[in-house]
């Protein structure tokens, strides 16, 4: 599970973070109102709406704004039309990037893209360029009061998932990209839901940078994450904890 863990590193180093949550909120309300169009807009029969509603739920989003968000999704809604669009390359010191986007003017958003990479250290490059580098996986999420690590393990692996790794805070289960939803809809009705489940990048493996790389990389994140389009950035990085506070102090 080389760099698997960064995924949450780079998670709770946002949660951390004193961020906006308007914007954060925007991101979330983004996400379902294009899982609800994508599918139907109930959640017991779209398992992209489901996970979507559950991370709102988790980040504390209000009842009445995940209403909203689905309904603006749903037939009659509003007329906006977000595209999934994904852009690829190479941060400072090399580091491999994938960055997931839910985007109304793609030229827009390229351009930011673009300039965010540029601007740290890094470029932007092909459709492809980096994505050999990663393997597409479901992370399912629950905290580690949800149940034992034996017990998770026996019922994540029953259900057909690939691995569970527990910690003193979660259990981070993985699974195939084709048996993500089967595995959460089992193990939701052992445990209750999930914190978070979702498909995500994991990479093959993992450079550990050094502290000027790191810094820089962080802030190339940063400027991505605080993009009202972008919803997700996943890197082959592997930072120590100990680095990680420090650049983040």
């Amino acid at each position: 599970m080389a760099g698997h863990s960064q995924f949450k590193n780079i998670m709770h180093r946002k949660g951390a973070q004193d961020v906006k949550r308007a914007k954060m909120f925007n991101k979330l309300a983004r996400e379902i109102s294009v899982a609800a169009k994508s599918g139907l807009p109930d959640p017991a029969a779209n398992p992209r709406l489901r996970a979507a509603i559950i991370a709102a739920r988790t980040q504390n989003m209000p009842k009445d704004r995940i209403d909203r968000a689905i309904k603006s999704g749903s037939p009659g809604g509003d007329d906006a039309n977000y595209e999934e669009v994904r852009y690829e390359g190479y941060g400072p010191g090399g580091i491999a990037l994938i960055v997931e986007a839910l985007t109304d003017n793609r030229n827009r958003t390229a351009a930011e893209v673009r300039s965010a990479f540029t601007k740290h250290g890094g470029s932007l490059g092909e459709t492809g360029s980096v994505a050999f580098m990663f393997s597409r996986i479901g992370l399912i999420v629950y905290p580690a009061k949800a149940a034992g690590a034996e017990a998770m393990f026996e019922a994540a692996l029953e259900a057909g998932a690939e691995n569970v790794d527990s910690t003193d805070d979660v259990h981070e289960i993985t699974t195939s990209m084709e048996d993500m939803s089967a595995v959460r809809d089992a193990l939701e009705e052992k445990f209750g839901p999930a914190e978070s489940a979702a498909l995500t990048w994991k990479p093959v493996n993992t450079v550990a940078p050094d502290e000027d790389t790191a810094a820089s990389l962080l802030k190339l994140i940063d400027v991505l994450d605080d993009n009202d389009d972008v919803q997700t950035v996943s890197g082959n990085f592997d930072i120590p904890n100990e680095l990680l506070e420090r650049l983040t102090a």
